[in-house]
C-alpha cells in the first residue's frame, strides 16, 4: 500500500511538471504568434507622406575602421536628397577612419562633408563627440547613426518624412547584419530573429520611448528641449535615452519602413560573447521587462517538452519558432542569412539563453577596448 501511494506521488509530481511545462509552451506560443503578428503588421504600414525636404545634418561619431567602412560612408554620400550636409566626429588625429573619410570628402566636391575633431569628454565617449558635432551642425533636422551602418539612396528622404507629423519627435529603423564567421553570423542571427521581432512586438504594444543606434533622425529644436546631448552623456544605452526623453516632450517614436544594413566583424567567440553580454546588462539595467524574457525562449521550451515525452508539443512550438523567425528575418528585414542558417537558429537560441542567464548578473560591460561599470540606472560610473 505506502508502494503504491509513493508511486501515485511520484505520478502526481510528474503530471504538475507536465502542466507546467505545457503552459510554458503555451506561453512562448503565444509569444510567438504575436511577434508572427507584429512582422506581418509592420509590412503592411504606409509610408508617410513625404513633406517638402528640410536640410538635414547626419552626424557620425567614429572610432577606428571596420571592414566596409568606406562602403558604409559612401552609401550616405550618394543620397538622392537635394540638401545634406555629413559631419564626421573623430576624438583622436589619428583615428584609423581618417583616410576613409579624407578620400570621401575628396570623391565628392559637391557635397558638404566636414570631419570634426571632437575634445568633449564625457562617460560615453560617442555621445561626448555628439556634443561637439551637434554644435557644428548647420541644419534643423538631424540625423545620427552609427558609423558602420549603410543605407539606401533614398534613406535621408523616406526617415525625414514622419517628420513631417509635429506629434512625431523621433524616427529609428530596424536594421539587418552581415556576417562571414560563425560568432557572426549567431550575433546576425539574433538581431533578425530575437532583437527585430521583440521590438516588433513592443511598438505594437505601445512601448515606443526607445530609439536605436541604426537610425535617430529628430528635430534640432527637440534635442534642445531635453538639454541636448548633454542630457544622455552618462548612460551606455545612448539611443534608448535620447528616443525616451523625446517621447517624454509628448511626442510619438515611430519604426521607419527603411531597413538598413550593418557588418559584423568581431572576430571571435569571446568578443561576440562580450557583445552580446553588453546588451543584455544595458537592458536590465536601462529597461524593464528583462526578467520577462524567458517566455520569449520558445526553444528552450522545446526541449523541455521533448524530455517530459511531449513530442507533439515540442514540434510544433519549433516550427512556430522558425516560421516566426523567417518572417521577421526575411519577409521584414530581407535577410539572407535567415534562409541560409535557418538550421542554426535553435542552436543559437540556446546561446541566447546562456546570455540572458549571464545578464542576470553583474555590473559590467566590454565595450571596445574599455570595461565599463553601470549603476542601476544604466549609466557609466567607473572604468577599467
Amino acid at each position: 500500500m505506502v508502494r503504491r501511494a509513493l508511486r501515485g506521488l511520484r505520478s502526481g509530481a510528474a503530471g504538475d511538471v507536465t502542466w507546467i511545462i505545457l503552459a510554458l509552451c503555451c506561453a512562448a506560443a503565444a509569444y510567438q504568434f504575436i511577434a508572427l503578428a507584429a512582422a506581418l503588421n509592420h509590412l503592411r504600414q504606409t509610408a508617410y507622406p513625404k513633406p517638402a525636404a528640410q536640410p538635414v545634418s547626419i552626424l557620425k561619431p567614429v572610432h577606428g575602421r571596420h571592414p566596409g567602412f568606406y562602403e558604409a560612408i559612401l552609401s550616405h554620400a550618394v543620397q538622392r536628397y537635394p540638401d545634406f550636409e555629413i559631419l564626421f566626429g573623430v576624438a583622436q588625429p589619428d583615428d584609423a577612419a581618417r583616410g576613409d573619410i579624407e578620400r570621401l570628402i575628396r570623391e565628392f566636391p559637391g557635397v558638404p562633408i566636414r570631419l570634426i575633431e571632437c575634445k568633449t569628454l564625457a562617460p560615453n565617449a560617442k555621445v561626448g563627440s555628439l556634443i561637439d558635432l551637434a554644435r557644428e551642425a548647420r541644419h534643423s533636422i538631424l540625423i545620427v547613426n552609427d558609423a558602420d551602418i549603410s543605407v539606401p539612396a533614398d534613406y535621408i528622404e523616406r526617415v525625414t518624412a514622419p517628420l513631417g507629423n509635429a506629434g512625431v519627435g523621433l524616427v529609428t529603423c530596424l536594421y539587418r547584419a552581415e556576417a562571414h564567421d560563425w560568432p557572426n553570423r549567431f550575433e546576425a542571427l539574433a538581431i533578425a530573429t530575437e532583437f527585430a521581432p521583440s521590438t516588433l512586438v513592443a511598438r505594437w504594444f505601445g512601448v515606443s520611448e526607445f530609439g536605436l543606434g541604426s537610425t535617430l533622425a529628430f528635430r534640432a529644436s527637440d534635442l534642445a528641449r531635453i538639454g541636448g546631448f548633454e542630457a544622455i552623456r552618462d548612460y551606455i544605452a545612448d539611443d534608448y535615452q535620447l528616443g525616451s526623453k523625446l517621447h517624454g516632450l509628448g511626442l510619438r517614436n515611430v519604426i521607419s519602413e527603411v531597413v538598413v544594413s550593418t557588418r559584423l566583424a568581431t572576430g571571435s567567440w569571446r568578443a561576440a560573447w562580450d557583445h552580446q553580454l553588453r546588451w543584455a546588462r544595458t537592458i536590465r539595467l536601462s529597461r524593464g521587462g528583462y526578467f520577462g524574457l524567458p517566455v520569449t525562449f520558445a526553444t528552450l521550451w522545446c526541449l523541455a517538452a521533448a524530455l517530459a515525452g511531449l513530442w507533439w508539443v515540442a514540434l510544433a512550438l519549433l516550427a512556430l519558432r522558425i516560421a516566426m523567425a523567417v518572417g521577421a528575418g526575411w519577409f521584414v528585414l530581407r535577410s539572407p542569412i535567415v534562409w541560409k542558417y535557418c538550421y542554426a537558429i535553435p542552436a543559437r537560441d540556446f546561446w541566447g539563453v546562456s546570455v540572458w542567464a549571464a545578464g542576470l548578473f553583474g555590473d559590467t560591460v566590454v565595450w571596445g577596448r574599455e570595461r565599463l561599470r553601470l549603476d542601476r540606472e544604466g549609466r557609466i560610473v567607473a572604468k577599467g
